[in-house]
């Protein structure tokens, strides 16, 4: 499953991108405004140090607006994806963008047949909120399992997205579901490795090392 981080802070983007576990970035301009900085120019600077698909949101509500928003997006950089949102205007703005041959996103899914139409549309990624799913009292792992299934029976070529991820047991699931990508907060992605025994482990074999006095050393 590939991982993307789910922020518009480049800083942030580009440590953990030199890791070469990151796949892809997803943004909006709230994120980027809670660092003060231009929208645009933050996706400049992320598409720098990020080769795969950088999501770019759009403002806009109406067809002709997405795609007036989309040309902007466009000259950034080749990596980017146009995020639009799962409505009729946004649809048709997903099937012309993609006549165009750019990557589009369409986000805020909540439901199968949703994640179906957006399919149909020819959507590059589709991205389900299981994190808001299960805050409203849903099983949000339902739906990945849901789209999976669809688009298996269909041979639909979009790509599942799994967003609005609130912690390693989202990622664990998700890769289990079979999604292909989930979009995760830095704090989140930083924890991926964390394991008591592990922390443990180390401990141990490290103060045995010193008790021994083992060195490594080019002679």
């Amino acid at each position: 499953m590939k991982l993307f981080l789910d922020t518009a802070d480049p800083k942030e983007i580009a440590k953990w991108a030199e890791t070469g576990l990151v796949d892809g970035v997803t943004t909006n301009p709230s994120l980027a405004a809670k660092n003060g900085m231009d929208y645009v120019e933050s996706l400049k600077e992320i598409c720098a140090s990020v080769a795969g698909p950088v999501s770019a949101e759009v403002l806009a509500t109406d067809t002709k607006g997405m795609l007036a928003e989309a040309k902007v997006f466009a000259k950034i950089a080749k990596n980017i994806a146009i995020k639009v949102p799962l409505t009729w205007d946004g649809l048709a703005a997903c099937r012309a963008l993609r006549g165009d041959g750019l990557m589009v996103n369409v986000t805020l899914c909540f439901s199968p047949v949703q994640a179906m139409m957006a399919a149909k549309a020819g959507a590059s990624f589709i991205s389900p909120f299981i994190g808001r799913l299960d805050d409203a009292g849903q099983d949000g792992m339902d739906l990945i399992r849901e789209i999976r299934a669809i688009y298996d029976n269909y041979g639909y070529e979009t790509q599942v997205l799994a967003a609005s991820i609130r912690g390693v047991p989202h990622i664990r699931n998700c890769a289990l579901a079979g999604a292909d990508i989930a979009t995760v907060p830095v704090d989140v992605f930083k924890s991926l490795l964390n394991h008591p025994l592990t922390d443990k482990g180390l401990a141990a074999f490290l103060a045995d090392a010193k008790k021994a006095g083992v060195r490594i050393r080019d002679e």
